[in-house]
């Protein structure tokens, strides 16, 4: 038996954290929407075409959170089967957060603050998270593990951005106290983004730690030994 460390949870606790204020801010948003809250201008296009927000935002709280839990080496040694299951349901949910999050991108009004650039941000990087699971998937399916984990890295980083653009944001509204204009906010979501992938592409490429990438071959070995 391999006993848990509290390494094993640490990592996954600060996803988790990271994830807190966007799930607790789309939760309130699919309360107003379901408790047919007053319409206003900053929330008027939610409730004209409701599906693809209804659709994004459980997706993207199952995404951060079962996903943080699959950064946890001890629980993926321990509970491979689950570490499998747990990743069918991610691959679904990121395919559902990247496809509802480039149809808002593509069909809602823009909020205000908002404008080319930060539109532009929003097709570039939802379309990099939808390649990256469809590319994620493509490795597991020629069982090629570690690129497999990459790929699914890489899409997680992505997902994730909503989390670290609340801290982006934050210098901004306690120095500033006021909203953003259009170039601040397209350079504070647009550096949650590059923040994440830049982490992503530091721990997928790092020199000299060979282990997470041999985790990760000692898994699929032992996946193909257990068909």
């Amino acid at each position: 038996m391999v006993r848990a460390r509290s390494s094993d949870w640490l990592i996954p606790s600060a996803l988790i954290a990271l994830s807190l204020v966007p799930a607790v801010a789309g939760t309130a948003r699919l309360a107003q929407l379901a408790g047919g809250a007053n319409i206003t201008p900053e929330n008027a296009r939610f409730f004209e075409a409701p599906l693809p927000v209804v659709l994004h935002i459980p997706a993207a709280i199952v995404f951060a959170i079962l996903g943080a839990f699959q950064f946890s080496p001890g629980l993926r040694r321990r509970h491979r089967k689950w570490h499998r299951a747990a990743g069918r349901i991610l691959v679904v949910a990121a395919l559902v957060v990247a496809i509802s999050g480039l149809w808002m991108t593509l069909s809602y009004s823009w909020p205000k603050g908002d404008g080319h650039l930060v539109y532009a941000e929003r097709l570039v990087f939802g379309s990099a998270m939808l390649l990256a699971v469809v590319l994620g998937v493509e490795a597991i399916r020629r069982r090629s593990f570690a690129e497999h984990g990459d790929w699914m890295l890489r899409a997680y980083a992505i997902g994730m951005g909503a989390g670290t653009q609340v801290l982006t944001h934050l210098p901004g509204f306690v120095l500033v106290d006021l909203a953003p204009g259009e170039l601040p906010r397209a350079v504070m979501m647009g550096l949650g983004w590059a923040i994440n992938v830049a982490v992503a592409e530091w721990v997928i490429r790092r020199p000299g730690d060979p282990r997470p990438r041999t985790a990760l071959r000692q898994i699929g070995v032992r996946y193909l030994r257990e068909q």
